[in-house]
């Protein structure tokens, strides 16, 4: 693939918060993907209202999570190998239409009456298997449509979309399936119908083809990409700081329902409430760092991930709902902001033919949270939800503090003066 490159830019220089959006294989990697990503929220939010609508049980909806948890997990060093070995815009058309064709499949079985659990389990995995797919080979899509001006730019603006899916998708699709001539059927067919759309925009591609001839055996390439992380400190340190954070951090996902009903008396809609707050908090710390300049990249993504730890501290000890809502918006912001510098400075340390690779190492973390979310379920039974989001929110911040001190001592000192 030829990447649409722009002028080169100073580095110290802003470049403009929309910058991305000129260069042609962008604007289309951007609408594929918000279409990719708003039929996967969809499709999400009404398999979580039927798991529990054919069961009644809370277990089923815990079900369907663990199937899509466990196949990425297992898929997402595969779905990074993939990324490197074929055309991008092939594993972008595969990822479409299979989402695209489990939607369908839903639909036509919740419409003829027809839908049994285990289907959605099934429509799991393969959910967990399409992103495990998605994500590396979009996000390397992206650092070859960019050049490397504008990279943080890409992967700031494509967050922003993935976060207005977060708010947009499973608002329609809750009010959608209350709708007696749409139902969860005709919400299942707006799902397939955005998986075309991703897949018609994906179709105007260029092919994204590897820069190298990958080896013969596609184990042998992931083992590569684990190596070269090995031989180069810098990605190392960024994957995990990566790792440490997720897993430490971002489980606290998990007990939003349990800080609404159990802690604030607020219920379902306080639950909504919080979640589409970290949304928007997210939303709109992405879209005013797109405009970063690059020599401020570090910087920021090291102030993201200490804000993170000190916000999710606040979140457990806000005193009542209206703050913990304010607060919910600052923990969305830093950690979006900190997962997404953290990606672009990945991809701008590492050579074109590793990208898709080592995404899939970064996605494993985020993939591994909600299981991570056990053990502190555990623990907050034993000491309390409050008790317990402090100490993750603090053991956070050290994390990351500590990798700042790690990396100041690491810089090349500047050579002193004759």
């Amino acid at each position: 693939m030829t990447a649409t490159v722009a002028t080169d830019a100073d580095e110290g220089e802003a470049i403009g918060r929309f910058a991305s959006l000129q260069l042609p294989v962008y604007r289309r990697l951007l609408v594929g993907g918000t279409f990719s990503f708003l039929s996967m929220m969809i499709a999400t939010t009404a398999r979580g209202w039927l798991a529990f609508d054919l069961t009644g049980t809370n277990t089923a909806l815990g079900g369907v999570m663990i199937a899509f948890g466990i196949a990425s997990i297992f898929m997402i060093p595969l779905g990074g190998v993939l990324a490197d070995r074929f055309p991008k815009r092939r594993v972008l058309l595969v990822t479409a239409g299979l989402q695209a064709l489990v939607s369908l499949l839903l639909a036509t079985a919740a419409v003829t009456d027809v839908i049994a659990y285990w289907m959605l389990i099934v429509a799991s995995v393969v959910q967990g298997a399409v992103i495990s797919m998605l994500g590396p080979a979009r996000l390397a899509f992206i650092a070859e449509a960019v050049d490397r001006d504008r990279l943080t730019n890409g992967i700031l603006l494509s967050q922003s979309t993935l976060q207005l899916t977060r708010v947009v998708g499973p608002a329609l699709a809750g009010v959608l399936i209350g709708v007696r001539t749409v139902g969860v059927g005709g919400v299942y067919y707006i799902a397939a119908a955005c998986a075309v759309g991703g897949f018609v925009s994906t179709i105007g591609l260029p092919e994204g083809r590897p820069i190298r001839q990958p080896s013969r055996s596609p184990m042998a390439d992931l083992l590569d990409g684990v190596r070269y992380v090995r031989a180069n400190p810098s990605t190392a340190h960024l994957l995990v700081l990566s790792y440490l954070v997720v897993l430490i951090g971002f489980p606290y996902i998990a007990f939003l329902p349990v800080m609404a009903e159990d802690i604030f008396d607020a219920g379902a809609a306080g639950y909504g409430l919080l979640t589409t707050a970290g949304a928007v908090g997210a939303l709109a710390t992405s879209l005013a760092l797109a405009d970063v300049a690059a020599t401020r990249v570090e910087r920021f993504q090291s102030g993201a991930a200490i804000g993170f730890g000190v916000t999710l501290l606040l979140f457990g000890l806000s005193p009542v709902f209206a703050v913990a809502l304010l607060v919910s918006v600052v923990v969305g912001a830093t950690s979006a902001s900190f997962q997404s510098l953290n990606n672009s400075l990945v991809l701008t340390r590492t050579p074109v033919e590793y990208h898709g690779r080592i995404q899939s190492l970064l996605m494993l973390g985020f993939s591994g949270f909600g299981l991570a979310a056990l053990p502190f379920g555990l623990i907050a039974d034993a000491v309390g939800l409050r008790e317990t989001l402090v100490a993750m929110g603090a053991l956070v911040t050290v994390v990351s503090i500590v990798s700042v001190v790690i990396r100041v001592r690491r810089a090349p000192r500047p050579a002193a003066r004759m």
